[in-house]
């Protein structure tokens, strides 16, 4: 039985119209109420990278925390997501996902602050935080329903949507299209390598994506910005077709079906979505374990994971793949990445693609594993770790053998589930984001970010 019709069905419900203002639209909301905070305060976020003091209550360093958040946020979506994106909605889509980081920026700034507001410890004494601690710590005890929703959700993400199938099965596909490796080694050597790294925890995930993410962005980076300098004569048009086709209905040609706006703007947003996860509400769960005195300085940091990973990364792939001009036939997925790397690289190309691919996707798989971890810790406490693990793990070799475009969907549908408790939550408290910005801007004009504690306010000061 081809479920297939079935999933693209609820897929077009979940992300329907509804889903796509409230995201976009929560995005636009804190960008206005913020007075375009992703603006004007960018290169100060970009500083704090490096220069954030980490001296505060916390379980690692707010640059281990960014890296884990990358390391689960850049990964298929920024390779195989965009080519789909592209394939489905044609070049337009590309500027629907520049909308969606631009705005996605104020909404991963706001949820990055709220996790460090309202963080709390297990009974292990280990930090736990995001949506469902400030919707039932920041909304109230009422709203706990709301809370478990996320929760089962995120936990449905990291074990049928992001966090496994998606990204092995774009392991498989281009180690096999590179080096034609045997899928079943492929499952074998992945599932070994992150059993070993996911049953260390934490500390374990954010010292391997500390050295492995930062490496990957730049080989990356590299890669596809020397095949725009070797193609820099197409780039114009490519640019201008991009914007051309987000306000146009694409035509029909070669492989390609042909794609009206709205399509464009709904492969764009979603593919955005799963890219950066603005508004999904995964990465505060691990912003929350971050050493730093100040929510809205970890909000800061969590933002620029939004601007690296689609305003840089995204857009460098998609430029790639109008500037090939094979979206139009018949490839997809890693398969036309990769023709297109061929065409600047025709030597090396697979190689750098597959290096790329591979360990994008395999830090996103350690990212999801303690975002799933998480949620589960909320839902039924420490001692569901070990099962949790254990079954995340099994899924990691099942995943080698599914289809790809039914992952894509089932991981749509999966997506738009967990951001929608999270969003509503971020509207509710979106006057707890705003006064903690201000409080925070306020303390460090004077410049007493060090001397104070900005967890504990003083009376009056915060809420």
């Amino acid at each position: 039985m081809d479920i297939l019709p079935l999933l693209n069905a609820i897929d077009s419900f979940v992300w329907g119209p509804p889903l796509l203002v409230l995201l976009v639209g929560t995005g636009i909301y804190l960008s206005l109420r913020l007075g375009l905070l992703q603006v004007r305060q960018l290169p100060r976020a970009l500083g704090l990278i490096f220069k954030a003091k980490s001296n505060g209550e916390g379980d690692t360093s707010s640059f281990r925390a960014l890296c884990t958040a990358l390391a689960a946020t850049i990964g298929t979506g920024n390779i195989v997501g965009v080519a789909t994106a592209v394939k489905a909605g044609g070049p337009g889509a590309l500027f629907w996902m520049w909308v969606a980081a631009f705005f996605g920026m104020a909404t991963k700034y706001a949820e990055g602050l709220l996790a460090v507001r309202y963080r709390s410890y297990d009974e292990k004494g280990e930090v736990v935080g995001g949506p469902m601690f400030y919707i039932e710590n920041g909304m109230g005890r009422k709203w706990r329903p709301l809370a478990i929703f996320f929760s089962i959700a995120g936990v449905l993400v990291a074990y049928f949507g992001i966090g496994t199938f998606a990204q092995v099965n774009s392991i498989v596909d281009i180690t096999k299209l590179s080096i034609g490796l045997d899928p079943v080694y492929t499952a074998i050597i992945l599932t070994v390598v992150v059993a070993a790294v996911t049953l260390g925890g934490l500390k374990s995930i954010a010292a391997v994506a500390g050295k492995v993410v930062p490496a990957m962005a730049v080989i990356y980076f590299l890669s596809t910005v020397g095949f725009l300098i070797i193609f820099a004569d197409k780039v114009p048009g490519a640019v201008m077709e991009v914007i051309h086709d987000a306000f146009n209905s694409t035509a029909a040609m070669g492989g390609f079906a042909g794609a009206t706006v709205m399509l464009a703007m709904r492969s764009g947003v979603a593919r955005g979505v799963f890219s950066n996860e603005s508004g999904l509400g995964s990465a505060p769960i691990v912003a929350a374990a971050a050493k730093t005195k100040w929510p809205a300085e970890q909000g800061l940091v969590s933002m620029t994971g939004t601007f690296i990973d689609t305003i840089i990364i995204c857009t460098l792939t998609g430029l790639t793949l109008v500037v090939s001009g094979l979206w139009t036939g018949d490839l997809n997925g890693a398969a036309l990445t990769q023709a297109a790397f061929l065409q600047a690289y025709p030597e090396f190309g697979k190689i750098i693609l597959m290096v790329g691919l591979v360990l994008f996707a395999f830090t996103t798989i350690l990212g999801w594993n303690y975002y799933g971890e998480r949620c589960i810790v909320y839902l039924a406490g420490v001692k569901a770790i070990l099962p949790y693990r254990v079954v995340f793990i099994v899924l990691i070799a099942c995943g080698a053998f599914l289809k790809l475009e039914s992952i894509w969907v089932l991981a749509d549908i999966v997506n738009g589930l967990m951001a929608i408790p999270n969003l509503i939550a971020l509207l509710a408290l979106s006057g707890v984001v705003a006064r903690e910005t201000k409080r925070y801007f306020k303390h460090a004009a004077i410049g007493d970010l060090a001397e104070t504690d900005g967890l504990h306010p003083e009376p009056g000061e915060a809420d």
